[in-house]
């Protein structure tokens, strides 16, 4: 069995992701990892060739920066490294800047790629989420955060990342059936220092909106408002040991009072059904679990 790691990444220092954890986090699974480095105003494509030359390939892209709408120029730099996987490959690995994978989940999904290799049937595995926001020591407790998403995909062209490259389709917008697995994501895109987040939220409306919609809408300020937050729930678990150097350098204070909450009236009328019934009504899902 032959896995591909994929991801894509521009401007990684000037807006502090953690890619390098990230793509370590997943490299012992990966036979190798095709890295798409868009053009960047800092050393990334350097970061990026230092982390395992042996394993990474590098391909250097340049973004379409008027392509303003949906974040679907996300999709296509995700796409130009999914592209460049040899065909010799079983699955596709794809891994996020922001996101980084615990070592205690690498035997699970070894094993899920495993079992599902020869049932065609079987197009990716379907990872849960845990969305930090502020510090490493909260997650995300609202519905707005997504629960579940596609990681690893099966080697088959006709797959393609989809709209903002959360996740994937195949054909013409077809929904890939999946098997759900026991591992989780760890997103950190909400966890870093207030002034690169802030940058960094500002750039990447920009991928959606125009000018005037961002000059608008995103607040002028030299740090992010990590306040402006409905509610978060106390994370007590560990860490993937890849970050154990970036959480001690954390260099910000950030507290939340978890039992306050702002729910809107719609959040709170799901809350109440899913109490109810045990059932999450209008959750998206973007894949069909089989």
């Amino acid at each position: 069995m032959k896995v591909t790691g994929f991801t894509f990444i521009r401007n990684a220092l000037k807006y502090d992701y953690p890619v390098v954890e990230s793509i370590q986090s997943i490299l012992p699974v990966c036979d190798d990892f095709i890295v798409a480095v868009g053009k960047s105003e800092d050393d990334t494509l350097n970061l990026i060739r230092n982390i395992d030359k042996k394993k990474i390939e590098i391909i250097e892209t340049i973004w379409n920066d008027n392509l303003r709408e949906g974040g679907y120029v996300l999709a296509e730099e995700t796409n130009k490294a999914l592209k460049a996987v040899s065909d010799d490959t079983d699955w596709c690995f794809y891994i996020q800047g922001d996101e980084v994978v615990h070592e205690k989940y690498l035997d699970t999904i070894k094993e899920g790629m495993e079992k599902y290799k020869n049932d065609k049937n079987v197009e990716g595995l379907l990872f849960k989420y845990l969305h930090f926001y502020g510090s490493y020591d909260y997650i995300g407790e609202s519905y707005s955060w997504y629960r579940n998403e596609i990681r690893v995909i099966r080697n088959d062209k006709k797959i393609y990342s989809f709209r903002d490259a959360q996740g994937f389709r195949k054909g013409k917008d077809e929904k890939l059936r999946v098997k759900p697995i026991d591992a989780y994501i760890f997103h950190y895109g909400w966890v870093r220092d207030p002034r690169a987040l802030q940058d960094k939220h500002k750039n990447f409306h920009k991928l959606w909106y125009d000018d005037a919609w961002v000059d608008k809408n995103i607040a002028k300020a030299e740090e992010f408002d990590y306040s402006e937050i409905d509610a978060l729930a106390r994370y007590n678990g560990s860490h993937p040991k890849v970050m154990e150097s970036r959480i001690k350098m954390k260099n910000w204070k950030f507290d939340f009072d978890i039992s306050k909450n702002s729910f809107s009236g719609k959040e709170k009328f799901k809350r109440f059904i899913e109490r109810l019934t045990g059932k999450r009504i209008m959750e998206y899902k973007n894949y069909k679990v089989i």
